[in-house]
């Protein structure tokens, strides 16, 4: 794909965000998610909209795009956003297995503007228990059934 079809597709995640703010619908986020230079799916940002604090413009479009082809596969296809991802929507298009990320501003742009989201990147990088949300195992012995019987299953399906 030239230049030109992946800017057309950066304009429009740029137009989705500023759609969300200029429409009071939240925060100033898109993604377009294309496959084969197709648009598959495209969305804002959500999390007032669906009181959802996961339906960041990424991963709503991943929701999207899964539905709209059939599978939770989406080796092929490539997220133009309009801001770097945040470690949760960067997670999930790792899960997606898409083959690029293109992003307008920076995790620097959004900090700027109240949307920092450093503070996740620093938990992750500590140990579990010096983390600030309490992170406690219970019922190993117990929980460990599921993934017993996962190996054994005849009709797993790997992702």
């Amino acid at each position: 794909m030239e230049m030109k079809e992946h800017e057309k597709f950066m304009r429009m995640a740029i137009e989705l965000s500023e759609q969300n703010v200029k429409g009071a619908a939240g925060g100033p986020f898109g993604a377009v998610i294309v496959k084969n230079g197709e648009v598959v799916a495209a969305s804002a940002n959500q999390v007032v909209q669906q009181n959802d604090p996961t339906a960041h413009a990424e991963v709503s479009a991943i929701r999207l795009a899964c539905q709209q082809l059939g599978t939770y596969d989406l080796t092929g296809c490539v997220i133009y956003t309009s801001c770097e991802p945040c470690p949760m929507c960067l997670g999930a298009i790792y899960w997606a297995h898409m083959d690029t990320i293109y992003y307008g501003n920076t995790k620097v742009d959004a900090a700027e503007i109240g949307f920092d989201d450093h503070y996740i990147y620093k938990e992750l990088e500590l140990p579990m228990n010096k983390r600030k949300l309490p992170i406690i195992q219970l019922l190993h012995d117990e929980a460990i059934s599921a993934f017993k019987l996962w190996v054994d299953s005849e009709s797993k399906t790997d992702y």
